[in-house]
C-alpha cells in the first residue's frame, strides 16, 4: 500500500491515473491529453506498473494501459480502517450541534 501511495503522490502519475479511470488508453492518448513528452509518460507508466497500479497489454505496435483494480482494493481497505475514527468524530460533532441547537 505504501508503494501505491508513493506512486500516486507525484502529480503527473496521479493525472495519468485520473485519465485511466475513464478506461484503457494507449500511451499516445495519454501524451496528447496531458501534454507531456512520450518518454516522460513512459517513465511514469513504468513507476505505476511497478507499483501494480496499471497493467499493460500489447495491441500491435501500441501499448494499452489500464488501471489494476487490486491496488485500489488494498487502498480502500486501508481507508475503511479509519471509518470508526470518523464515525466517532461525527457522533461527537452531532452531539455538540444538538446541544448548541437546544441551548439557543
Amino acid at each position: 500500500m505504501i508503494g501505491t501511495l508513493t506512486a500516486l503522490a507525484e502529480p503527473n502519475r496521479l493525472a495519468i491515473v485520473e485519465l485511466l479511470k475513464r478506461g484503457p488508453l494507449p500511451v499516445g492518448a495519454i501524451v496528447d491529453d496531458l501534454g507531456l513528452s512520450q518518454p516522460l509518460v513512459s517513465k511514469h507508466l513504468k513507476v505505476l506498473s511497478d507499483a501494480a497500479i496499471v497493467d499493460r497489454r500489447v495491441d500491435g505496435k501500441r501499448r494499452i494501459y489500464a488501471l489494476e483494480k487490486g491496488a485500489f482494493d488494498e487502498l480502500e481497505r486501508w481507508l475503511d480502517s479509519f471509518a470508526s475514527v470518523w464515525d466517532e468524530r461525527f457522533d461527537r460533532l452531532q452531539a455538540h450541534l444538538d446541544r448548541t441547537e437546544h441551548g439557543s
